[in-house]
């Protein structure tokens, strides 16, 4: 992270937001768009619901995705282990002990 703050205007849900952050602004416009989409998603399912509410549910579900991508990414860092492992096996014995000392 870098020590300089940046500033952005968003708008989720028809409320406007001035968030000071260390993300560009462009990052910190998306990410207020993924919410106020999600936010408008779950009040779309049900207009009768309160905002804060509708937040909270919103918020569920973006974690739930989060959760989701960290066992996926766990996965998939698990099968490039085992396929470095694989790979260093078919190296000439020489070779695997150099890479095995570099970390690589």
């Amino acid at each position: 992270m870098t020590d300089k703050r940046h500033v952005a205007k968003v708008n989720i849900v028809g409320e406007e937001y001035t968030i000071r952050s260390d993300a560009t602004p462009e990052h910190t416009k998306a990410v207020a768009a993924y919410l106020d989409r999600e936010i408008r998603k779950v009040l779309g399912a049900n207009s009768l619901m309160e905002t804060h509410k509708a937040a909270i549910l919103a918020a569920m579900s973006i974690t739930d995705e989060l959760f989701r991508e960290r066992t996926t990414t766990r996965l998939v860092e698990d099968e490039l282990r085992g396929l470095n492992n694989d790979v260093r096996r078919l190296l000439p014995p020489g070779k695997r002990v150099e890479e095995a000392a570099t970390g690589d």
